[in-house]
């Protein structure tokens, strides 16, 4: 939907009540609009409700077709929450009233026009989105970053900054459509929610359409060579600034490393060894990063200190201690194949602890891994397709074990991993067969690992062995 909604066109009716959907419904009141609210789970919703200070009225039942088709009669608009897929009666039946489908993107384009930056990709994005905001607020721009994290895009628009910085996830982006970023990246892309996207394609239409409403004075951030990502550029309106990943050496584009020292736009920003971050993808992101920030306004010099400076994200190859001479590190966002891949290649003969709920992706992928590893511990609903995968006589001898608990995955690799070397939560699934998040999955590595060092009598250190 294109035109403007207003409080004299009729409600707007809110599906999902999430973070993202109670926002959406409080901002959309706080504008003088009715809001009707609704849920797959109503009771849940309220309860979820109640811990904060909203008040929406009562919450529907939206897998109730006659009842959620009666709340659309008259409305000017619905707007599904990120999560809420394609499939959801909430579309079909707006479809059959000619009700508009609005995103919250979109809806925060139509109230804010201040500038922001926005980066997609499959991995990798809510490092990028952080990183620019630092590198902005490091050069006196006050920005915040939004969407795809604690903060709805339209809670922002409230704050007194002058920028935002939008972790723009494919939900998101899958019905923008006057959404125009000022700076918009796309990272990478691998196959990744197909349990949620109709299939790749759809997938990385999504993501496309992150370029979708830009205009010519606007920036189009995009990977120096991903034939993957290449196709989908054609219709760039925008100016392109493309950013080279660090084995990509002496790439004719904007930002690339330039032994070992990365570099835009002819100025030399800092060195890679100075990064407390340095694995091939940290490197990529950082690249990524800077293009990004620079664009928005950020100086050269708080780009290089930010960089020299950031030490990573939790539950992205946080380093969780040594028990004894094996490190151990938590990847648990690490929730699709791709990622995993990614991030074992920055190791050598580690131990892997894989596996989760797949999300409908082919985890034979993670064969490509196999040189990286010399153990592998599957764990949850996957763990037979993990097993699949590393038994295949192209991965060489690799040991392998099933663990029913990540107490006994943690002892497993330990038992397996060799002197020196690493074991690595890395799952390439998603955490719901035994979690509530990547978050918490994480943190219960975290904790295990802790406690077997203290079983074992070993000291946990807190430096990372590179």
């Amino acid at each position: 939907m294109s035109a403007d909604v207003t409080p004299a066109d009729g409600p707007v009716v809110v599906v999902g009540m999430g973070v993202t959907g109670c926002a959406v419904a409080a901002a959309l009141a706080a504008r003088g609009h009715e809001v009707i609210v609704a849920d797959d789970r109503p009771s849940e919703a309220a309860g979820r409700i109640a811990r904060t200070d909203a008040a929406f009225g009562e919450i529907h039942d939206s897998t109730d077709a006659a009842l959620l088709r009666n709340l659309l009669s008259g409305a000017a608009a619905v707007v599904p929450a990120p999560g809420v897929p394609p499939r959801h009666l909430s579309y079909t039946l707006a479809a059959a009233a000619g009700v508009p489908v609005v995103s919250e993107l979109d809806l925060a384009a139509q109230w804010d026009s201040r500038p922001l930056a926005a980066i997609t990709g499959t991995n990798g994005k809510t490092t990028v989105t952080v990183l620019t905001e630092r590198m902005l607020n490091r050069s006196g721009i006050a920005a915040v970053s939004a969407g795809n994290t604690d903060i709805a895009l339209v809670d922002a628009i409230d704050r007194d900054v002058a920028a935002f910085v939008v972790e723009a996830s494919s939900f998101r982006l899958h019905r923008a459509r006057r959404f125009a970023p000022a700076v918009a990246a796309w990272l990478n892309l691998a196959p990744d929610h197909l349990d949620w996207h109709a299939d790749l394609h759809d997938y990385a239409a999504s993501k496309a359409r992150i370029w979708a409403a830009q205009g010519p004075d606007d920036v189009a951030v995009v990977p120096f060579g991903d034939t993957d990502i290449e196709p989908w550029t054609s219709g760039i309106r925008s100016r392109r600034v493309a950013f080279a990943a660090p084995q990509q050496l002496e790439a004719p584009c904007d930002v690339r490393y330039e032994r070992g020292v990365l570099v835009a736009h002819g100025d030399s920003i800092v060195a890679a060894a100075e990064m407390p971050r340095r694995r091939p993808h940290d490197l990529s992101n950082a690249a990524a990063a800077a293009a990004v920030a620079l664009e928005m306004g950020a100086s050269v010099e708080a780009v290089a200190t930010e960089l020299r400076s950031f030490d990573g994200l939790p539950h992205r190859l946080a380093f969780a201690g040594h028990i004894g001479d094996v490190g151990f590190y938590n990847d648990s966002k690490a929730t699709a194949p791709h990622a995993t891949v990614a991030a074992l290649r920055g190791f050598s003969d580690a131990v892997l602890i894989a596996g989760g709920r797949n999300k409908g992706l082919d985890l034979g992928e993670l064969a490509a891994i196999a040189a990286h590893v010399h153990g592998v511990v599957a764990i949850g609903e996957a763990a037979g397709e993990v097993v699949d995968c590393f038994s295949q006589p192209a991965c060489g001898r690799i040991e392998l074990a099933r663990a029913d608990s990540m107490p006994e995955a943690v002892e497993a690799a330990h038992r397996m991993a060799l002197p020196g070397r690493d074991v690595v939560l890395s799952p390439g699934c998603a955490s719901f067969d035994w979690y509530s998040s990547y978050g918490e999955r994480g943190e219960h590595f975290a904790t295990t690992v802790a406690d077997l060092a203290e079983r074992l009598g070993s000291r946990i250190p807190t430096g990372d062995r590179r």
